[in-house]
């Protein structure tokens, strides 16, 4: 809402009274502030962890002494590398403006969801003092409870309009014996005090605040740290020698690291995933019981490549959309496939190139990426730079639909850069790759740090590859045709096949159902399957087969019993009413595939093996 919708609404007060009976109407229009040199000192501290609230104050020094001026204040909606409006502002609370004294109450008002107007009165500098309520564990939020503090700064702070670029400072005020760890650097001789070159630097430096284990080691000869908080069965001198491989193998694709020093911070918890790249650190939260296992190790190391590569795509190669940053709301691009697919894409073979596993291990990652690719009947519905651009109200906004009408742009993105890869190599027999593409993309867009549009991607993807590509780009990120992985896998000696894995023979029903407090709920149901047929939908309870109560863990068995095309009589609760309906059973749903060898393999196809993955292709076989 704007000031004038809420000077109608009687129920909201524009100017918040506070001691000494000041007016709640301002006297004055409501102009910016001039934009002149600010001193911006920030304050976090956290006197009662437990109730999740932390203490914030914004010092502001240097305003200019005039009566007929506001002060705007906005809080950010979203934080770069989630592409997701957020509204941070849900959670602050007790907004309080003084003046220099720290005492004499100022008037402000709110003029939207996430903008604070405050009337300075004619003071050189005034202080804002604020509450953010932080219960949510996650690499893009903020965390506090009584062992460790967490926070990213467009989930915290405030700026001002026009000051962005401005320098500031922030000072971390911890419970007693706690350490703080950030990427800013710190000042000379105040504790936990820190500088900041701008606002998106301070949005772009994480903060972890408790009694993380910190782990410090050298990486091409710069100073790195691992901060962990929470307990599990890592294991730091197994982990660390990993991760020096990862950013050694990353360095050398880019020619160098483009920072003096960086960060690792990772939270262990119960069941989380995901991370958040950052200019010279990433988050980072896992599974806390997830490194002893192989399969899971591994994927834990994927996802530090995955983040680490983000230092130079996105952070540094980015989309012209994100080249400046308008913290407001959606910044749109349609190229989040190149920035994220591509991304997802390195983040399999890097760690294959770091000898962190073998070429074994990386078909059965990429077989699990493919599967999960092709079993996504979303494929069919939303083009990939669609998905790229609709990020904002799709992805991160799955519903029981989701997975019929949305494609991720991460993992289709990872499929059509494996072709575009594949294709490089193939025509230039290994001597160039998408590697090239990477370096040109740095050289030209991430080191003079500009943004780049889509023709600008695909000029230089064309310029390596030294072939049109317009037809590639209009049906697989443009347009819905299916992915040829074999025409680019076959001149490689490599082919995909399919079955049904486990559920082999099983007829299909198109349909996901789990076992919730006792009662088997269908959780998805797949479009034009036969349970849609059926008048079937999510959320719906399954009861029971041609009369005889059925569970979810007994459905696939029953269904063994029947063969494509039978009819089988299904009862279900919709909407608390009992209906049964007769279902027509289709084929079994393939749902298992794996790249495998050819037969017989021509000595170019063998030769375009060795020189993409550095072993013969018996290996695959071995």
């Amino acid at each position: 809402m704007n000031r004038e919708d809420l000077e109608l609404d009687s129920q909201v007060e524009l100017f918040q009274p506070r001691e000494a009976g000041l007016s709640q109407e301002p006297t004055h229009s409501p102009v910016s502030a001039p934009l002149t040199t600010l001193q911006l000192h920030y304050q976090v501290a956290m006197p009662e962890p437990e109730t999740h609230l932390f203490e914030v104050s914004l010092q502001i020094k240097g305003l200019q002494p005039n009566a007929a001026s506001l002060l705007d204040l906005k809080m950010p909606v979203w934080t770069p590398g989630s592409y997701l409006v957020r509204e941070y502002a849900r959670h602050l609370q007790n907004f309080v403006a003084v003046g220099g004294d720290r005492t004499t109450p100022l008037p402000w008002c709110k003029i939207s969801k996430n903008h604070w107007q405050i009337d300075p009165q004619g003071q050189e500098s005034l202080t804002v003092r604020y509450q953010m309520y932080a219960d949510e564990l996650s690499v893009r939020t903020n965390h506090l409870d009584g062992t460790h503090g967490y926070f990213n700064g467009a989930a915290l702070f405030f700026y001002i309009p026009g000051h962005e670029r401005q320098s500031l400072t922030i000072t971390i005020v911890p419970p007693d014996g706690w350490q703080v760890a950030t990427p800013l650097q710190p000042l000379e001789g105040q504790s936990h005090a820190f500088a900041a070159p701008n606002f998106d630097t301070l949005v772009d430096s994480p903060f972890e605040i408790g009694h993380h284990a910190v782990y410090a080691f050298e990486a091409l000869g710069k100073p790195h740290q691992l901060a962990v908080w929470g307990d599990g069965n890592l294991e730091p001198e197994r982990l660390i020698p990993d991760i020096q491989k990862i950013i050694q193998v990353e360095a050398d694709l880019f020619g160098g690291l483009p920072y003096d020093r960086y960060l690792f911070l990772l939270h262990l918890s119960s069941q989380g995933f995901g991370g958040l790249e950052h200019q010279s650190s990433c988050s980072l939260i896992y599974q806390r019981f997830g490194f002893r296992q192989k399969d899971k190790y591994d994927r834990f190391i994927q996802l530090v490549a995955h983040e680490f590569f983000h230092l130079w795509n996105v952070k540094r190669i980015r989309p012209k959309a994100l080249e400046v940053f308008d913290y407001e709301q959606e910044n749109y691009t349609p190229s989040l496939w190149f920035s994220e697919g591509t991304t997802s894409f390195y983040d399999l073979v890097l760690p294959y190139r770091a000898k962190i596993y073998d070429v074994r291990a990386y078909f059965m990652a990429l077989n699990r990426e493919i599967t999960r690719f092709l079993m996504t009947p979303g494929r069919k519905v939303q083009p990939l730079s669609e998905s790229s651009f609709d990020a904002w109200i799709k992805l991160y906004r799955s519903d029981a639909n989701s997975p019929n009408s949305q494609m991720s742009y991460y993992l289709k993105g990872e499929m059509v850069s494996l072709l575009l890869d594949l294709l490089i190599r193939e025509r230039h027999r290994n001597r160039r790759s998408l590697d090239d593409v990477m370096r040109q993309m740095w050289e030209q867009f991430g080191k003079p740090d500009v943004g780049f549009t889509p023709e600008q991607l695909q000029q230089v993807i064309e310029a390596v590859a030294e072939i049109d590509l317009t037809d590639f780009f209009e049906r697989y990120l443009h347009g819905l045709e299916e992915l040829p992985f074999d025409d680019y896998l076959n001149p490689f000696g490599l082919r995909l096949v399919a079955d049904a894995g486990a559920d082999e023979g099983v007829p299909d029903l198109g349909l996901v159902v789990k076992t919730e407090h006792g009662r088997d709920v269908i959780k998805f149901v797949e479009t034009a399957s036969p349970a849609q047929k059926a008048g079937m939908a999510a959320g719906d309870e399954l009861l029971a087969m041609n009369g005889l109560r059925v569970s979810a863990d007994q459905l696939n068995d029953r269904l063994r019993d029947f063969q494509p095309g039978d009819r089988v009589q299904l009862s279900f609760f919709h909407q608390d009413e009992l209906h049964s309906r007769t279902v027509t059973l289709a084929k079994p749903r393939l749902s298992r595939f794996q790249i495998v060898p050819v037969k017989q393999p021509t000595p170019r196809q063998e030769q375009n093996f060795l020189g993409w993955l550095g072993v013969p292709l018996a290996a695959m076989r071995d």
